[in-house]
């Protein structure tokens, strides 16, 4: 992934220096192992473990003439180690270390992943307790339809990133596997047993069932959840796109000192972090496609994943921390326009609270259908700045109906207000206690 979207913390996991680091680490449980099996000298397994070193130079160097990465690899450590190097990757196949080291990288890459959405989770979750009550329309179709809070909407993206936190953890419990059964899975260089000690001193699963490399399911099954977590990205940067439009200006996002929107028009603030989000989400998906497409591979294995792994795998996170973190960054510093939510609420004229005096009118004896054709006739046929509560509230054949009372505080919002409160206490309590809570 290119330096402008990535952070430091998540790309330093994917450089060659931490890859190969992983893969000593690999070859070092390998031999302390098989050691305690009596498969190599106790010596070689000590030598390995306190002289195995690489160089990522000497690496390419070897790399000019094996045209082999895992061989270069091993070549280089085997070097460092001396007389004993020889029992360097003993009865091992290279996806034995690659994919058993790819494990332990998606294992670091998840943890700091999930650093990024408990931070965006925590912003969110601000975001709602501010604005519990600050009321604003609700929109289907772009059209006012019943108001809402935006503590409200913000409580959505809550529940939704907690889903998606979740479906990560799982994505990451199920990519913890080893696999050291050598070529072609059969364990003829080696007992499963070095495979299950291999695993239980690097806190992995050995594979159930491996070919020559671990089956791809589980990769796209991360992918999946990286999609996902791109697409609820996406889901919020839409919304707040739409929020900061000239037209409507119920959100902004900050907007820093010498920033600036436009090389032609001073006065432009864009909304340009949902929109880069909005692109790093279309990424991400085709990340998916191309996990999906790694599943079937010829026979007991082929190279045709290499080369997407080597390009998505990396980019996949990178890109995905980088989203989450600059979505939590855009969610921390909104500024919400509660002034402009209540005009943009007056827009419409009252239009917004027609289904409660709906409702009303059916308390007070209507039919569901002659209530309908009531505030519908009033809400079509509003005078230039009337609103629907000054027109129903003068019809004698609605307070006949329904009390001037009842209808202004139905029209002021406090039916919505008071039932949002609710739901949102119930989100709390239901936070409070499920493993998707922030």
């Amino acid at each position: 992934m290119i330096a402008r979207y990535s952070r430091e913390e998540m790309a330093k996991i994917w450089e060659p220096e931490n890859r190969f680091a992983q893969m000593l680490a690999v070859e070092i449980a390998v031999a302390e192992t098989q050691a305690a099996l009596k498969i190599i000298p106790s010596a070689a397994a000590q030598a390995i473990r306190k002289k195995g070193r690489f160089s990522v130079a000497r690496i390419d160097e070897i790399e000019k003439t094996t045209r082999h990465d895992v061989i270069a690899f091993v070549s280089s450590v085997a070097e460092s180690v001396g007389e004993h190097g020889r029992y360097v990757h003993y009865g091992m196949t290279s996806s034995d270390v690659l994919d058993t080291a790819t494990s332990l990288q998606v294992r670091q890459a998840g943890a700091v992943l999930n650093q990024s959405l408990d931070r965006l989770l925590k912003a969110l979750r601000q975001k709602m307790q501010a604005h519990r009550e600050s009321l604003c329309p609700g929109r289907t179709h772009g059209m006012h339809a019943e108001p809402t809070t935006f503590g409200m909407k913000m409580a959505g993206y809550v529940a939704e990133f907690g889903r998606h936190r979740a479906r990560l953890e799982q994505a990451l419990k199920q990519m913890a596997i080893g696999k050291l059964s050598g070529a072609v899975g059969t364990y003829s260089t080696q007992p499963a047993e070095v495979e299950s000690g291999v695993c239980e001193r690097l806190e992995l699963t050995p594979e159930t069932v491996a070919t020559q490399v671990i089956p791809r399911d589980r990769h796209a099954e991360l992918f999946f959840a990286l999609a996902m977590v791109g697409a609820g990205l996406e889901r919020l940067a839409v919304e707040l796109r739409h929020l900061q439009r000239t037209e409507v200006g119920e959100v902004v996002e900050d907007f820093s000192p010498g920033q600036k929107g436009s090389s032609a028009m001073p006065h432009k603030k864009n909304p340009i972090s949902a929109e880069n989000l909005t692109g790093a989400a279309r990424l991400l998906r085709s990340y998916l496609q191309a996990a999906m497409e790694n599943i079937a591979l010829w026979h007991e294995r082929d190279i045709s994943h290499s080369s997407v792994e080597r390009v998505a795998l990396p980019d996949a996170f990178i890109l995905c921390d980088y989203a989450v973190d600059r979505m939590a960054t855009l969610v921390e510093r909104l500024f919400v326009d509660t002034q402009r939510m209540q005009s943009n609420l007056e827009l419409s004229q009252g239009h917004l609270f027609s289904s409660h005096a709906l409702l009303a009118l059916v308390d007070g004896g209507l039919t569901r259908e002659e209530a309908y054709k009531l505030v519908q006739s009033h809400a079509h046929r509003l005078k230039n700045g009337q609103s629907l509560f000054e027109s129903m509230a003068a019809d004698p054949q609605v307070t006949k109906l329904v009390k001037k009372d009842k209808l202004k505080e139905i029209f002021a919002g406090k039916t919505h207000r008071v039932a949002i409160q609710q739901l949102l206490k119930r989100l709390d309590r239901q936070l409070k206690n499920s493993k998707e809570s922030p």
